[in-house]
């Protein structure tokens, strides 16, 4: 199972990769300078959470590893692992329209509230990874 030991890394190909659900107790990483913005990690078994300048990003329960995270103005895509389903939430632009594909396939489009949150549920299955994308329609 993939998990990121460090917490938060950057990696060479400009994404993030953060979050170990293998810890007991609550784990933070703050203060992680990437791309000029400040980073903060919170995680563990029971959620993992992404927080860019003091900004919701990204919180999963129960607790996940996300790998080659990257968000733009009109996607956000990355491969989430967990050692059984997960529901993710995402901090997108309010009221808007997104198409989730999970695993390469379609989960139907999907409207932010408000607040510009999305949450997702995933059923992982025995493989325990999948790939993720939230493109904006």
């Amino acid at each position: 199972m993939a998990t990121v030991k460090e917490l938060l890394r950057a990696e060479e190909d400009g994404t993030l990769s953060f979050g170990d659900y293998t810890l007991a107790s609550k784990t933070k990483l703050d203060n992680f300078e990437f791309e000029g913005d400040l980073y903060k990690v919170k995680t563990f078994a029971e959620i993992t959470k992404l927080e860019r300048n003091g900004m919701f990003v990204y919180e999963s329960v129960p607790g996940s590893a996300v790998e080659n995270f990257k968000a733009t103005d009109t996607e956000v895509a990355f491969r989430i692992s967990a050692p059984e389903d997960v529901q993710f939430t995402l901090e997108l632009q309010p009221e808007s329209e997104y198409e989730v594909l999970i695993g390469g396939e379609s989960a139907g489009k999907m409207t932010t509230n408000l607040s510009g949150k999305l949450s997702v549920s995933v059923e992982l299955g025995e493989d325990t990874s999948t790939e993720v994308k939230v493109e904006k329609r």
